[in-house]
C-alpha cells in the first residue's frame, strides 16, 4: 500500500498551549510545504505547478497551469487537443477549478478551445455562474478572448474512423478514456486549489458528460480539511459525488489514504456484480499528507515537493494476480 505522507508537516508546533505573562498564545505554525499531486504520470504537468509554486504562484494558479501543458499536449487523447472524439466525431471538452475560498468554475462539451480550464477559471471569476455548457461555453470563451482551433488531430481522426468500422464501446482499463487529469496543490500559504481537465469518453454519445467538470463528484476543495479529484468512469463516481465524500471524511478524521479506499469501496458497494472498470481517486489534506487509491492495479499519481518528484503507484481494491 502506497500510504501518502512524503511532505507532512504539522500544521502546528504543538498540541498545547503556551502561557507566557498570563497570555495564551496559539501554538506557532511550522513552515508551509508546497507541493502539487495529480492523477497519473503526467511528470511534465506537476514540473509546471511546481514552477508556479516555486516562483511564489498561488496554488491556483499552479493547478491551471499545470493542467494546461496537458491540454496542450497532442499525444495525451484524453485531454485537451488531440482529445478522441465522441462518435459523431467532434472533440468536446470538460474542466473545472475550485478554490480556497470555495469559488468554482466549470465548461461542460466545449469545443473548439485547447484549454477549457482556462475557461473555467473565466467563468469563476467573471460570471455569476458555476457552470456554462456546449455553444454557450463556446461563445463564451470567444468573447474572452479564446482562439478557436480545431482540436480533432489527424491521428485522432483516423483512430475514429476506424473505431467507426464496427462501432463497438469496449473501454479498456487503464488505457482507454480514463487518463484525465485532476490536479491538487498546497502553496506557500498552505492554501489549496484543484482543478480537473478531460476530453472524456471516446467515441461517447454526443453530449455525454461524466464527473470531470462537475463540482463535488470529479473535483472538491475545502480550505479548512483539504481536496480530492478523481479519475475514471465518471458516471460511477457521480453516483457516490466521490471527491466531495472524501474530503468529508477526511474532515471526520480520516487521513486521505483511508478516505480514497472509502470512496472505492462504495463504488464498490454498488456494483458488486460488475467491476470490470477503473476508478481512482487522489487526496490531500491541510498537513500535506495524500492519499490514493482505485479498483484495478495501474493507476498511480504524480506527486512533486520539496522531497522530490516521486510517480507513486496507487494501492487498489482488486489485487494483481
Amino acid at each position: 500500500m502506497v500510504t501518502a505522507g512524503l511532505v507532512s508537516a504539522p500544521l502546528l508546533a504543538s498540541s498545547q498551549e503556551n502561557k507566557k505573562n498570563g497570555t495564551t498564545i496559539s501554538p506557532m505554525a511550522t513552515a508551509i510545504k508546497p507541493m502539487a499531486i495529480c492523477t497519473w504520470n503526467f511528470k511534465n504537468a506537476t514540473a509546471k505547478a511546481w514552477e508556479v509554486l516555486q516562483n511564489g504562484g498561488s496554488a491556483l494558479d499552479a493547478v491551471e497551469q499545470g493542467v494546461m501543458v496537458e491540454e496542450a499536449n497532442e499525444n495525451n487523447q484524453t485531454v485537451g487537443k488531440g482529445g478522441r472524439p465522441d462518435r459523431d466525431g467532434n472533440v468536446t471538452l470538460d474542466a473545472c477549478i475550485m478554490d480556497k475560498d470555495g469559488n468554482c468554475g466549470a465548461v461542460l462539451a466545449m469545443q473548439n478551445i485547447v484549454h477549457p480550464v482556462s475557461v473555467a477559471r473565466k467563468v469563476m471569476e467573471d460570471t455569476p455562474h458555476v457552470m456554462l455548457a456546449g455553444k454557450g461555453a463556446e461563445q463564451f470563451a470567444y468573447e474572452k478572448g479564446f482562439e478557436k482551433v480545431d482540436l480533432l488531430t489527424e491521428k485522432s481522426k483516423q483512430q475514429w474512423l476506424e473505431w467507426k468500422k464496427t462501432s463497438q464501446y469496449k473501454p479498456i482499463i487503464n488505457i482507454e478514456n480514463h487518463d484525465t487529469i485532476g490536479m491538487l496543490a498546497i502553496d506557500k500559504n498552505g492554501d489549496i486549489s484543484g482543478a480537473c481537465t478531460t476530453s472524456g469518453m471516446a467515441y461517447k454519445y454526443a453530449g455525454r458528460v461524466g464527473d470531470s467538470p462537475i463540482i463535488g463528484a470529479g473535483l472538491f476543495i475545502d480550505n479548512e480539511v483539504g481536496g480530492a479529484t478523481a479519475t475514471g468512469v465518471g458516471e460511477e463516481v457521480v453516483r457516490t459525488v466521490g471527491s466531495f465524500l472524501i474530503v468529508e471524511l477526511m474532515r471526520q478524521g480520516k487521513s486521505p489514504q483511508e478516505a480514497c479506499e472509502e470512496g472505492v469501496k462504495r463504488i464498490i458497494a454498488k456494483n458488486k456484480d460488475n467491476t470490470d472498470f477503473q476508478i481512482g481517486f487522489i487526496a490531500v489534506n491541510k498537513k500535506g499528507e495524500t492519499g490514493s487509491y482505485c479498483i484495478h492495479p495501474g493507476f498511480t499519481y504524480r506527486q512533486y515537493s520539496e522531497d522530490g518528484h516521486i510517480n507513486h503507484p496507487s494501492d487498489s481494491y482488486i489485487k494483481r494476480k
